[in-house]
C-alpha cells in the first residue's frame, strides 16, 4: 500500500472561493451601512423641514397682512419671506350691542418661502389664510356719556 500523505491546509481554489464569499459580505455589509447613513441624512433633513416649518408658522401668526402684506424676517439658520394678497375686500366688523366694531377685516391668501442662509432657491413653501385687521375708528364705548 502505497498511500500519499494527506497535506494540511487549504488550497488555493478553497482560498479564492472563501474570499469570494467574505467579499460578498463585505460588499452586502457596505451597501447596508451605505443606505442607513443615506436613510439618516433625509429623516435629518425632515426633521429641520418641520421644526422650521413651524417656527415660521408660529411666527407668520404675529404678522398682520393687513398692515405688513410683505416682508422678511431672519430666523436663525433661514430666512423667511412672506407675500400676502386679500382674498376679498375689507369689511366692517361687528361689535355689540352696535352694529359696526371698531376695526376692519378681510382674508388675505399669503405666500411664505423660507430660504437657507448659502441659497438663493426657496428650502420650502407655506401657502397659509390668514385674516388682516385695521383699526378705522374710535370704539364705541356704551357707559361713557
Amino acid at each position: 500500500m502505497n498511500r500519499r500523505p494527506r497535506s494540511r491546509g487549504f488550497s488555493l481554489l478553497e482560498a479564492l472561493v472563501a474570499l469570494v464569499i467574505l467579499a460578498s459580505a463585505g460588499w452586502a455589509l457596505f451597501d447596508w451601512v451605505n443606505a442607513s447613513i443615506v436613510a439618516l441624512g433625509r429623516v435629518e433633513q425632515a426633521n429641520a423641514r418641520s421644526a422650521a416649518s413651524a417656527n415660521t408658522l408660529e411666527f407668520m401668526q404675529s404678522i398682520n397682512p393687513m398692515l405688513r402684506p410683505e416682508g422678511e424676517m431672519d430666523l436663525g439658520d433661514y430666512r423667511i419671506a412672506w407675500r400676502a394678497s386679500a382674498i376679498a375686500s375689507p369689511i366692517d366688523g361687528s361689535d355689540y350691542p352696535r352694529g359696526r366694531s371698531a376695526f376692519q377685516l378681510a382674508l388675505y391668501d399669503t405666500v411664505v418661502r423660507a430660504y437657507r442662509r448659502s441659497e438663493e432657491e426657496p428650502w420650502f413653501e407655506l401657502r397659509l389664510k390668514q385674516v388682516g385687521y385695521k383699526r378705522v375708528r374710535e370704539a364705541f364705548n356704551p357707559f361713557q356719556p
